[in-house]
């Protein structure tokens, strides 16, 4: 066999090792002007999308901020091809979170040669932004994130019984209220009246339907006034978990020398003595 063709495999998987660094890390100039540039590339193609749903803009630019979303949407096809080809494990990437992102923000270009405005759903490239936590290392705002997430994650439970409690609430109160006023107010249906329910116990107040009778009224301000409390129940919820998420991420004992107690789980020294944790 030729030397040659026995060289391809080793020189194919340099060239995808070279492409890997550059496009996925971030400790090279390279990688570092890559992920600069994307993020640049992101935020400037959210703009175009934004500013061409302005008539004015676009009926003096329109030509022009249509071909800026095709070149910005060429450089992302590409950019996908790239990561595609050069990740170690394709189906990996294309399945994890980044992936479909990159993928899902390149779609909507293509789709808008079949459906009229789909172009605007662009603008989930903005999501691609959150490269930056990783491209700057902003390690600390991803454990805070993660705490969140946490917490938010803990509440699911207690989020959902409390949903379905203020749904019911909402049948309640709307088929009442349509008992009350009826359609001669405005109140045309029982689905009406639960919009007019949530619109009133989430102290919004639209005001394009009001009861108009003194029964209506009284029933309005009761929901009005239990409002108020229903709003902060999930925010007590969350703030609970949020706190009890908090406390778990400092797992360490307390510094042998100075008695700090608050040592994030992943510290290796003491933050205000320099005490070296876990010996």
């Amino acid at each position: 066999m030729d030397p040659k063709y026995r060289e391809v495999p080793a020189r194919r998987a340099k060239w995808r090792k070279r492409i890997y660094i550059v496009i996925f890390g971030s400790g090279t100039t390279a990688g570092k002007l890559f992920d600069i540039g994307l993020l640049w590339s992101i935020v400037l193609s959210v703009i175009c999308v934004l500013l061409e749903s302005v008539p004015s803009v676009h009926a003096q630019y329109g030509e022009e901020l249509l071909r800026a979303e095709w070149v910005f949407t060429a450089l992302f096809s590409l950019e996908y091809i790239l990561r595609f080809v050069s990740s170690p494990r394709p189906l990996l990437y294309a399945k994890s979170f980044f992936g479909l992102i990159d993928l899902i923000s390149i779609i909507p270009s293509f789709l808008s040669l079949y459906i009229v405005g789909a172009q605007g759903l662009l603008v989930i490239r903005v999501i691609r932004l959150l490269r930056v936590f990783r491209i700057l290392k902003m390690v600390q705002y991803i454990g805070e994130s993660q705490i969140l997430l946490t917490a938010l994650s803990a509440s699911r439970h207690k989020i959902t019984v409390f949903i379905g409690t203020i749904m019911t609430l909402i049948v309640i109160f709307g088929s009442a209220m349509y008992l009350i006023e009826g359609p001669q107010n405005g109140f045309t249906s029982i689905p009406v009246s639960m919009y007019w329910a949530i619109v009133t116990m989430t102290t919004v107040g639209y005001g394009d339907i009001t009861p108009l009778t003194a029964a209506g009224k009284i029933l309005a301000s009761i929901i009005m006034l239990m409002g108020y409390g229903i709003l902060a129940v999930p925010t007590g919820i969350v703030s609970v978990e949020l706190g009890k998420a908090s406390q778990r991420s400092f797992a360490h004992a307390a510094c042998r020398r100075c008695g700090e107690a608050l040592l994030p789980v992943q510290s290796r020294y003491c933050f205000r003595c320099g005490e070296k944790l876990g010996e």
